[in-house]
């Protein structure tokens, strides 16, 4: 009981860890799902990205002039490494997802996108499968927080974050021709620290986290429910 009890309690510590991180650095807006009826998804909710060219008048904040972009997430807390058979599963469930929901009118949503979030590393035969796959992949290598760094309740605290990660969009997501026309790049970054956090970048220019729930007020109207 107690080993269960402690697999459970990582695990949910890792869910929360990487909803905390993707927020602060990675301007997603995601919920926890999580119980026996979840349908293989453990974070739900919305990628907003910028517009390549602005298209605020000058009168507006530019970070308003987002698209967004639905995410469908699996958090993996293990300590052996990420198995392929993790990638086939996820897209059963992004292909259950797709044929469920008709994309909303109400905003610029232009698909959605299969994350995968892991504590361990991923195999070759898993990048492999994820590179090759027609559904929008993103992988993302969180380590767990280095025992000898400093606690911080602030997850962009300078090395909250533990080790160095990494992360891996396939050419459906982030190629030419993929979801995001290949107009960003994902860059690890490090922190003098020495842990690091993700980082989103548009043409050499690093994007400013923002989300719906960054703006004091907001109304749920104008920009969508992010769990929806």
């Amino acid at each position: 009981m107690q080993s269960t009890l402690s697999t459970v309690a990582r695990g949910t510590a890792f869910e929360q860890r990487s909803l905390q991180l993707l927020q602060d650095c990675f301007s997603m807006s995601l919920r926890r799902v999580g119980g026996k009826s979840d349908g293989g998804v453990d974070l739900i909710g919305w990628w907003w990205l910028p517009f390549s060219e602005p298209r605020s008048p000058p009168s507006t904040p530019s970070t308003l002039s987002r698209r967004r972009i639905r995410v469908l997430a699996q958090c993996k807390a293990e300590k052996k490494k990420f198995s392929p058979n993790y990638v086939r599963e996820m897209e059963g469930v992004w292909h259950m997802h797709a044929q469920a929901h008709s994309p909303s009118a109400r905003t610029s949503e232009l698909g959605t996108v299969a994350l995968l979030l892991s504590e361990s590393t991923f195999t070759t035969a898993t990048l492999t499968r994820a590179l090759g796959s027609s559904v929008p992949f993103l992988l993302m290598n969180l380590p767990p927080p280095t025992s000898l760094l400093p606690v911080s309740p602030d997850p962009r605290a300078e090395g909250t974050l533990g080790e160095v990660g990494s992360a891996f969009w396939n050419p459906t997501l982030g190629g030419a021709y993929g979801l995001l026309r290949g107009e960003f790049d994902v860059r690890w970054e490090r922190d003098s620290g020495g842990g690091g956090r993700p980082g989103l970048w548009c043409r050499d220019k690093r994007v400013q986290s923002w989300t719906p729930d960054n703006i004091q007020g907001a109304s749920v109207g104008e920009f969508g429910k992010a769990d929806q």
